[in-house]
């Protein structure tokens, strides 16, 4: 593979892969625009982003047969058209509810994208190259955190927030392009795998069954679930709590993103000393020490703007580590059915992260307390399922024999 197409591939997979998360980003900044507009409250507007994140995780489960059955185009084609008209649903809805559905409609189209490109990246390249991919990818990923809430947060202060919809509309119109015309047909449509309910949940509890998948998609998703509590929390922490205004809120989202990404590719240069397993670990033991202290600080009342900006920081950065980390080894030792175990792994984080952002509308109020005691424990408990799930792979392979389900050291 020559350096350009090299290139160019981790660019469209990116932009696969940003589309969700910018899809979730470009509009927190309008919560309050919206609620106005549509006669309702901040705490109902909020709810479009539960149904966002529960529609990705029900869409994942979706396309992974989808994605195995028909190749990979076909079902990335039409999720992205749902997406490109659920958008301009959005852009021009006048009733909250409705914009909920919407909102839902639109993360089920979304996810085509985002299941595509994590299987498309077990296809094109070896396993033990999945990780160092997966960190190249975050850094194209960590752009939408960074542009997308400045981004909207200046079409919400001089338009209104209808135009952000267009503007994600117009986007989902370039990624759907793109992969079509840029990236190569990874995988030929298989019709031994059946889209009937019995096969489709027996293979999914197959895959569920793999120790090395329940372990890695677990401690990730739980872990990664810190960062879904902080995107929900993060309007009322800052715009609310903390008291500044819509635009500096945008670019302290941006400069929290730079957390992610420096972090990701400290991942990439970490890889060559390290192995994964070690880099899990390693960011899941800071992750404790650092939301510990954050929790006794936040408690104490010691905490003012600065303060918290730092200390999330911190927070988002051993989560740029672990996450690239978990998804390749939760892959790796899938080759047939890689759509269906990309879709599990995703379905399982986006589940996590919508029970997260749930809590985050329940507890989260007037104080950041609650959001840092929810980091705190997500990230207590995927350190301890790391550490009993470890057992349990090391077991299996001593039955086994089996060296693939390893791959990764």
């Amino acid at each position: 593979m020559t350096k350009g197409k090299y290139i160019q591939l981790i660019l469209i997979l990116g932009s696969m892969t940003a589309l969700g998360p910018f899809s979730i980003d470009m509009y927190l900044p309008s919560f309050s625009g919206i609620a106005k507009d549509l006669h309702t409250s901040v705490t109902l507007v909020s709810e479009s982003l539960s149904s966002y994140f529960i529609g990705i995780s029900f869409g994942q489960l979706l396309y992974g047969p989808l994605l195995d059955r028909f190749g990979r185009k076909k079902p990335l084609f039409i999720g992205l058209l749902v997406y490109i008209l659920a958008s301009f649903g959005c852009a021009v809805v006048s009733d909250i509810h409705v914009f909920i559905g919407l909102r839902f409609v639109q993360a089920v189209g979304s996810c085509a994208a985002t299941v595509a490109s994590v299987a498309m990246v077990r296809d094109l390249f070896p396993v033990k190259e999945i990780p160092n991919v997966l960190s190249k990818l975050m850094l194209v990923l960590g752009l939408s955190p960074m542009l997308a809430p400045t981004i909207g947060s200046y079409v919400t202060t001089y338009y209104g927030w209808h135009p952000i919809f267009y503007i994600l509309m117009c986007l989902g119109g370039f990624v759907l392009i793109a992969s079509q015309l840029g990236l190569p047909d990874t995988h030929k449509p298989d019709h031994t795998i059946s889209l009937k309910p019995k096969p489709i949940i027996s293979n999914f509890v197959a895959i569920i069954k793999v120790p090395q998948f329940y372990t890695y998609a677990l401690t990730g998703s739980i872990a990664f679930s810190g960062l879904f509590t902080y995107v929900a929390a993060s309007p009322i922490l800052f715009m609310d709590i903390l008291k500044v205004d819509a635009t500096v809120y945008g670019w302290i989202f941006a400069f929290m993103s730079v957390s992610f990404i420096g972090s990701s590719q400290l991942n990439s240069l970490l890889l060559r000393r390290f192995s994964s397993e070690q880099m899990i670990f390693g960011a899941l033991v800071a992750q404790i020490a650092i939301s510990v202290t954050f929790l006794i600080l936040a408690i104490n009342g010691d905490l003012g703007l600065y303060g918290t900006i730092a200390m999330l920081f911190l927070f988002l950065a051993c989560l740029g580590i672990s996450n690239p980390n978990t998804a390749g080894l939760t892959l790796a030792p899938f080759a047939k059915n890689t759509g269906s175990a990309s879709a599990l792994m995703g379905a399982t984080q986006l589940g996590i992260g919508a029970l997260s952002s749930f809590a985050v509308g329940i507890f989260v109020k007037d104080s950041m307390v609650p959001m840092v005691a929810i980091m705190t424990c997500t990230t207590i408990i995927a350190f301890i399922i790391l550490n009993i799930g470890k057992r349990k792979i090391k077991k299996t392979v001593m039955n086994s024999g089996d060296e693939e389900i390893m791959m990764g050291h």
